[in-house]
């Protein structure tokens, strides 16, 4: 049995510096479970720029190396990451990847794509994976907590949920022992046309929403409050921690369901 385990370069959600993403160890740590269990070899595979630093973190994170599929990203060379990373999938039976990557402006289409290109099934969202018959159980997130377990028959693709049940273990004698191995492709980009579509980036200028809990009172009784002043029941919080106030403000969010956690 092959497995490979598709990585991308995350973001540190406050400082911004290049690292590990966060969804793509847990694809790691799921693949070396299984790779460990079935006796598969493991291959972790990368598209973009092999000096990265950010890429030794899987190595440290339990990936002996990590093959970089070296594609250009220039105006005049879109690269694209699909074309080379189906043409060196071929043949795996299991193709394990985040859901998307931590760019901020990531779309989550990568895994569709590859999927598409090999022509094999795709189960987003897996929180859990077992191997068995030449087939796949998949323990699915879903909304509000919920879980399903689906089966699909390999070979296939899965995206591993932010939430699996998986925790990355890190060491620095592992970084220091693995290996980034950058490989050339040859269909890593096409020229651009003048009539392909161009991308620009600019400052999003959406304004938030503001919460406002659902109005549950009667029409008359409304009508009556738009002549009257009256107490809506509120509470004001001033003593206690950031935490209790932090509470406070969450138990109103859910008592109004404006949130689902």
């Amino acid at each position: 049995m092959k497995i490979a385990v598709l990585v991308s370069i995350g973001r540190h959600p406050v400082s911004g510096t290049a690292r590990y993403s966060r969804n793509d160890a847990a694809a790691l740590t799921m693949a070396l479970s299984l790779a460990k269990t079935h006796g598969a070899t493991l291959d972790v595979l990368h598209a973009g720029d092999p000096s990265n630093p950010a890429l030794k973190e899987y190595l440290a994170l339990g990936a002996r190396s990590v093959e970089v599929l070296d594609v250009p990203a220039t105006p005049e060379l879109q690269g694209d990451a699909v074309a080379p990373l189906a043409i060196r999938l071929r043949g795996y039976d299991v193709v394990l990847t985040g859901t998307r990557a931590e760019g901020a402006f990531d779309t989550g289409m990568l895994p569709y794509r590859v999927a598409c290109a090999l022509d094999i099934p795709l189960v987003g969202a897996a929180v859990d994976l077992t191997l068995r018959d030449g087939c796949a159980e998949v323990r699915q997130f879903m909304p509000k907590g919920l879980r399903r377990r689906v089966e699909v028959q390999l070979p296939a693709l899965i995206a591993v949920h932010p939430m699996a049940n998986a925790s990355p273990s890190y060491a620095y004698a592992r970084l220091r022992e693995g290996a980034i191995r950058p490989v050339g492709t040859q269909a890593g980009g096409q020229p651009a046309k003048p009539d392909d579509l161009v991308w620009t980036t600019r400052p999003a200028t959406a304004k938030p929403v503001r919460l406002a809990a659902a109005e549950k009172r009667s029409g008359h009784a409304r009508m009556l409050s738009a002549t009257t002043t009256e107490s809506r029941g509120g509470s004001v919080v001033i003593e206690g921690s950031s935490v209790e106030k932090a509470q406070v403000i969450l138990a109103y969010l859910r008592e109004h369901q404006l949130v689902d956690y």
